[in-house]
């Protein structure tokens, strides 16, 4: 196919159209993608008049039922199967004017690479919203948004708490619950957007001003999708453009003192650091087991104003969900939530499951269910909480390095059980950083007699089994993976509740022999 170029008319069009009123009538768009933001972009771009084409790889009868339903409500197009994502489709006869693109197609896909080289404009579903959010009639919510390797979807949930305690029209939005742009459709007024944003999102998102914006932490990860941890890095650091009030980052990670350094803010928007030490000034932190603000208030310079004891987040507050705590509280202080709310917002929120989850204590052993960290930088903060610990871990692991996880942790590794199929970095640095570690391949292990590879289910039900025979009394039995969970499972979720289901099992059987 030859070379395309976009007109600087296409590009005139686009830079009008910041509004749900503006003229999206006749707009070519294709949609990459038929995921739940893909959907939800390619409906509400139908909604606006813009001429739609779809595209997935994927051929399967969820998005047949999905592409059945865009045809009836007027998409131009719906494209499925791998040979049709193979290069960038017309739109209605003419190059498209505009790539609307789902979080997992990296900047290296064909039709994505081919729509920069043509220089058409690619949007996040994010960048949709923030445009069309603004319509007569109706007030646009204001933004806090919160990116970071880990922790984002916590942190989301406890800022939506809050601001919910404070009596405010407010939901959790982007790469987490609601797709964006069904809120942006509802027929409520919201106050504000509690929007977490992947490091995908960001990269395809433009112009978003967020009223106060935090990165969480940064660690290796997703190095494989934007080819590098620089890009990584980058595309993170686009949260803090044009922030409004506050640039917030972690006091305890250089890396995001960094990226508000050099971030191109409103004018008057301040720094606001979080920590889960003693706070120095505009920072909000912890002093003697109780999260306080020393940014938010006129004497701050001598004084801290009590916002609530740890113990009353939850039952388990490790280190890393006081630093959630710690975030939400400054995005939430930054939009003008008094003190009284944070309390109340961050003692009603119920972390769900999959996250430090205590599933059962039984003979002074606990059992935690971590699925949820899909990474080394997660598993860091779990193994970090418990002192001695049989780790069940592995997975697929995104090309990240487990050395320096490994060494910060060896002394408090009592076995270490492996799952996945994709553990050899994992057992390269066990060997080399913990080498009196036994570590046992539950996944070799449980191979079947036939050879065909055991289910996910069958190696963690192992994994549990051999767990329980290894713990001793003050142990913690933790599944934190530290890799994603593709490999065996469909999601994390999935993965974790296998782990809860064994362990259920384990429990009732002890029941029963006693």
């Amino acid at each position: 196919m030859g070379c395309r170029t976009v007109s600087a008319d296409a590009k005139n069009v686009l830079d009008s159209l910041t509004s749900w009123d503006a003229d999206w009538k006749g707009l070519r768009v294709v949609v990459a993608g038929l995921g739940l933001s893909g959907f939800s972009a390619a409906d509400t771009l139908i909604e606006l008049g813009a001429i739609v084409t779809v595209i997935d790889g994927k051929n399967d009868e969820l998005n047949q039922q999905r592409a059945e339903t865009l045809k009836i409500v007027g998409a131009h197009q719906v494209l499925l199967g791998t040979e049709n994502v193979r290069s960038l489709p017309q739109v209605d006869g003419q190059d498209a004017q505009l790539v609307m693109v789902s979080p997992g197609w990296n900047p290296r896909h064909p039709v994505i690479a081919e729509a920069a080289e043509a220089g058409i404009e690619i949007w996040s579903d994010i960048e949709l919203a923030w445009r069309v959010q603004n319509r007569a009639g109706h007030t646009a919510p204001k933004w806090l948004a919160i990116t970071g390797t880990n922790g984002k979807t916590t942190t989301v949930g406890m800022t939506e708490s809050i601001l919910q305690a404070a009596g405010l029209k407010a939901i959790a939005v982007g790469n987490v619950g609601t797709p964006i742009l069904d809120a942006v459709r509802e027929p409520v007024d919201y106050d504000v957007f509690a929007v977490e944003l992947s490091s995908f999102q960001l990269h395809y998102t433009h112009s978003i001003s967020p009223v106060a914006s935090v990165v969480l932490n940064i660690a290796e990860d997703h190095v494989d999708w934007h080819d590098g941890f620089e890009n990584y890095k980058a595309a993170k650091a686009k949260i803090y453009e044009r922030t409004q009030v506050a640039a917030i980052f972690n006091a305890e990670e250089e890396i995001t003192i960094r990226m508000v350094e050099n971030a191109d803010v409103i004018e008057g928007c301040r720094a606001i650091g979080f920590t889960t030490d003693s706070p120095s000034v505009s920072m909000i932190g912890v002093v003697e087991s109780l999260l306080v603000d020393r940014a938010y208030i006129e004497d701050r310079k001598t004084n801290a104003v009590e916002l609530i004891p740890l113990d009353q987040i939850g039952e388990i507050v490790p280190r890393h969900t006081a630093a959630n705590a710690a975030a939400a509280a400054a995005l939430t202080r930054a939009y003008g939530v008094e003190p009284e709310a944070i309390a109340q917002g961050l003692s009603g929120f119920d972390a769900g499951d999959h996250r430090i989850q205590a599933v059962a204590r039984k003979n002074d052993i606990l059992w935690i269910n971590d699925s949820k960290a899909t990474n080394p930088h997660a598993a860091d903060a779990s193994l970090a909480a418990f002192t001695r610990v049989v780790w069940i871990a592995g997975g697929l692991s995104k090309g990240v390095d487990y050395e320096d996880l490994v060494a910060k942790h060896a002394h408090r590794l009592a076995k270490v059980l492996l799952i996945g199929t994709d553990t050899a970095g994992l057992i390269e640095a066990l060997s080399s950083k913990a080498p009196d570690v036994e570590v046992i391949n539950v996944t070799a292990e449980a191979q079947n007699a036939d050879g065909a590879a055991p289910s996910g289910t069958q190696v963690m039900t192992r994994a549990v089994y051999k767990a329980a025979e290894i713990a001793q009394p003050g142990d913690t039995v933790l599944m934190a993976p530290a890799a994603a969970s593709m490999d065996q499972f469909s999601s994390y979720a999935q993965r974790g509740n296998a782990f809860i289901s064994a362990v259920s099992d384990l429990m009732d059987r002890a029941d029963e022999g006693n």
